[in-house]
């Protein structure tokens, strides 16, 4: 495995999508800090580049390193849901990352996910990545390896085993308004969450 998480690292740092397993379902996964692993991420999964990706942090300091602007009400939200099987779209002032964030550079999609060991040890060296699910639009998410279409396998720098998963995406939460919009319901009830969220600002 160690070989495998030393093939991840150089992949990502190199600008080449990799594998890996989430919190939910297998990612495809690239370098977020610049636009060309990005864009590479979009061409081989055929994304349409109007939809945004979500930028994923292995805990809530590299998050706010990557996102200085996640402060006040929107700090109190990710600390409220994060980590945890929850994707947030949160202010984006300064419209960091504008290859992330599609048609809405005004809002950034986030996640903090309690990460298998494998792709822990990648994120741990390399920071954040950009990640969406490893499949084509469309096609079921994917919860073992062998449902990741082998046209992306092939294509990754590397492939990272973390077994069976769940297979739930993440619950898509907006909270760009004064009133959170549930965009998806996924691995957790929308309602928990927004009851913790309402909490933590009450």
């Amino acid at each position: 495995m160690n070989e495998v998480v030393e093939q991840a690292v150089q992949g990502l740092r190199s600008g080449r999508p990799v594998i890996l397993p989430t919190d939910t379902v297998y990612g495809l996964a690239a370098s977020p800090y610049r636009r060309e692993p990005v864009d590479c991420l979009y061409r081989l999964k055929g994304r349409s580049r109007q939809q945004p990706t979500a930028l994923v942090a292995p805990d809530l300091d590299m998050l706010f390193e990557c996102v200085p602007e996640l402060r006040g009400r929107a700090g109190v939200i990710a600390r409220a849901l994060l980590p945890g099987p929850y994707t947030l779209i949160l202010p984006n002032p300064a419209r960091r990352y504008p290859w992330l964030t599609g048609t809405t550079p005004y809002a950034i999609g986030v996640r903090v996910p309690e990460l298998p060991e494998p792709a822990a040890h990648v994120l741990a060296r390399v920071g954040a990545v950009a990640a969406t699910s490893a499949n084509f639009p469309g096609g079921p998410d994917p919860c073992r390896l062998d449902e990741v279409p082998e046209e992306l396998r092939s294509e990754a720098a590397a492939v990272v085993d973390g077994g069976e998963l769940p297979g739930t995406p993440s619950t898509v939460l907006d909270f760009t308004t004064a009133e959170p919009r549930v965009v998806r319901e996924g691995a957790v009830p929308a309602e928990a969450a927004l009851a913790r969220v309402d909490a933590a600002l009450a």
